[in-house]
């Protein structure tokens, strides 16, 4: 899956960008640096006058590849979705028992990330931390079915779609695939939000991890 990988271009919705990041180094830089700044500070205190020194760069030619800080944290989450997706679907795709499809698919989308070195101007770790406490930030906004019509979100709802159809293999005469495909994704997000955070609040820890729970959780809700 690796070589796969490596050969990918992760798709991202071209509304979302003034120019593709993608097409140059200092597109490359300004993701690579904006993914390590928003994990160190936080999405509020980013800033993209702060990117620009760390980049050494006008803050300007930032907003010459995206237009806010708000559509950034939108591309960034977007690839982080559609990075996961590209394994979901090559790892999967061979597997013809629908039961263990369902749960290699489920623990894709709710294990512990390691860096994948197939990109190497993203930290996909840190990512992974940004969209565990900042994914919430690019939906909770008035402005969210402005852009769901325009796209912003369809890697994320694909993700929940390809889960949906999944459950639905496994059990068609389940009444809510899509409901139990879109709480494995937040949940799984949530529980790794609460066992760094808000211990008490979860049973996930050191040795009982999200994905243990959701495959338990889907086991017990389809038999």
């Amino acid at each position: 899956m690796e070589h796969l990988l490596r050969s990918v271009k992760i798709e991202i919705n071209d509304k979302i960008y003034v120019k593709d990041p993608e097409s140059s180094d200092l597109g490359k830089r300004i993701i690579e640096k904006s993914i390590l700044m928003i994990s160190e500070m936080g999405f509020e205190s980013f800033t993209f006058k702060k990117l620009g020194t760390k980049i050494g760069s006008n803050e300007s030619s930032i907003y010459r590849y995206f237009e806010n800080k708000h559509k950034l944290l939108l591309y960034l989450t977007s690839w982080y979705w559609g990075w996961l997706e590209y394994q979901l679907v090559f790892t999967t795709n061979s597997i013809a028992d629908t039961k263990r499809k369902l749960e290699k698919a489920i623990e894709i989308v709710t294990k512990t990330t390691v860096e994948d070195s197939s990109f190497s101007h993203i930290n996909e770790v840190l990512l992974s931390s940004i969209v565990i406490n900042e994914y919430s930030k690019s939906y909770l906004t008035k402005e969210v079915d402005v852009e769901n019509k325009e796209g912003y979100f369809v890697i994320y709802k694909r993700l929940v779609t390809r889960l949906s159809a999944m459950i639905r293999e496994v059990n068609a005469d389940y009444k809510y695939p899509n409901s139990l495909a879109s709480t494995i994704l937040e949940g799984s997000l949530h529980q790794h939000f609460l066992k760094d955070h808000f211990s008490s609040l979860t049973d996930c820890h050191k040795d009982v991890d999200p994905t243990r729970y959701f495959l338990h959780l889907v086991s017990t809700i389809l038999k």
